[in-house]
């Protein structure tokens, strides 16, 4: 894996629970949204708008999906608990990075999947987490 400074052009996405503002910095350190909430080591974004989405349905907490317009304030690189396992060639275009993202803006109108396409990612998420895997592996 190979970090760079841009393997996809902006606009970058970050889809999450949280209530943020412009000029925020989304920072490693933190408690994922994934999984068993482990400290995460890095912050995830992605240059489709879908992949986005689907971390904004699938975020741990009570708020409503959000999906932030987010630019990394470091290197960032391909996302190996996606490209490498479920998506080769990174087709989702989705990234990590250590140094943090930046909050520039909010997708405001966005279409989320219909509830039997989300329950069926939720179910499964459970089978995953009943066998051991987690969503996020740093």
């Amino acid at each position: 894996m190979t970090s760079t400074d841009a393997p996809s052009p902006p606009p970058y996405y970050h889809g999450t629970k949280a209530d943020l503002q412009v000029g925020d910095l989304i920072q490693p350190g933190y408690a994922s949204n994934y999984g068993q909430r482990k400290k995460a080591n890095y912050v995830y974004l992605s240059a489709t708008l879908e992949a986005a989405i689907w971390g904004a349905e699938l975020a741990v907490g009570a708020g409503r999906g959000r999906i932030y317009i987010v630019e990394p304030t470091g290197p960032i690189e391909d996302d190996p608990n996606l490209t490498d396992r479920k998506f080769p060639g990174n087709p989702t275009k989705s990234y990590r990075c250590k140094a943090g993202l930046r909050v520039t803006g909010e997708v405001m109108q966005w279409q989320g999947h219909s509830p039997e396409q989300l329950q069926t990612m939720l179910a499964h998420v459970q089978r995953m987490r009943e066998l051991g895997i987690e969503a996020i592996q740093e």
